[in-house]
């Protein structure tokens, strides 16, 4: 597997920096913070859009350093509706203080906006290369820019619908970079069509899922990939009226199959922002837990 060096020089990390950033203090001094922001990247040409939640304290403590979870959108949404259609910084905000989590920086990467309109998308595709984007710009540049631990023990990765196949496929074919895989109703498997019209961005998302289907994958996996796979935590969350039901039950018997640990759970609900706060109660526990240390 390749290995991905996570670390920028200064006057790389100064060309990506951002212009448009936004701040929110959820509360008096020291309290937690909502960042959103834009780095310019060389392999997208263009604005790289992204969110972040720094707990309680970061700006108050500049010693101290965190955990990170990457938190992936879903198709036609962008970096902010983890913020906007969820209230996740008053949910990690409670479950630390609480001491169900510990503190972590939580990130959500653009990749997507209206359909047909803007790309969506986590993979390589004709005339956008998100994925080397992702993993060659943008993770190192926010563990440059953030006070992130280093590490795949320290890193973890969720993501809903279009961002669950984003989670599991990245967790698939790059098992160096992460901990934990929690997979929220994830668009994990699409049928391939012979032929797409390249200025057709839904089709060409669509046929990108299925040439990374983590079905295939599982299915067409190495003894030493299978191995890979064992050495971080899944989990595959589900409602039991989501229309992305029975392919995420196909992954989960998959993994069974290769003999690749795996939690599921499937609860009422369906494929909306609904089911997916409630999973943040029970995600963000488990990206914690699975977090090499607290300190």
């Amino acid at each position: 597997m390749k290995k991905i060096v996570l670390g920028l020089s200064l006057a790389v990390l100064a060309s990506l920096c951002g212009f448009a950033r936004s701040r929110t203090v959820n509360g008096g001094p020291g309290a937690s913070v909502v960042e959103t922001d834009t780095i310019h990247s060389r392999v997208l040409d263009g604005p790289g859009a992204f969110t972040v939640y720094l707990p309680a304290g970061y700006d108050t403590d500049t010693t101290r350093t965190y955990p990170v979870l990457y938190l992936l959108h879903g198709f036609s949404d962008t970096n902010q509706s983890w913020f906007h259609n969820a209230p996740l910084a008053t949910i990690a905000d409670r479950l630390i203080a609480s001491g169900e989590i510990q503190p972590m920086i939580i990130v959500s990467p653009n990749a997507g906006g209206t359909p047909g309109v803007d790309w969506n998308g986590y993979f390589d595709m004709p005339g956008r290369s998100y994925e080397t984007y992702m993993f060659s710009e943008f993770i190192p540049y926010i563990e440059s820019a953030y006070r992130v631990k280093p590490g795949k023990e320290h890193r973890a990765i969720s993501g809903l619908s279009m961002g669950g196949g984003g989670c599991a496929s990245y967790a698939q074919r790059h098992p160096d970079m992460f901990g934990s895989a929690y997979i929220m109703s994830g668009w994990l498997h699409n049928e391939k069509t012979d032929v797409v019209d390249p200025h057709d961005k839904v089709a060409v998302v669509r046929r990108s899922v299925a040439d990374h289907s983590c079905l295939d994958y599982l299915e067409n996996a190495t003894p030493e990939s299978i191995d890979d796979l064992r050495s971080l935590a899944w989990y595959v969350d589900v409602g039991d009226d989501d229309f992305l039901l029975d392919v995420n039950l196909d992954f989960y018997r998959l993994m069974r199959k290769r003999g690749i640990p795996c939690q599921l759970r499937v609860r009422d609900g369906s494929h909306n922002w609904e089911y997916w706060t409630t999973a943040l109660y029970t995600s963000l526990p488990f990206a914690s837990r699975n977090f090499k240390t607290a300190q």
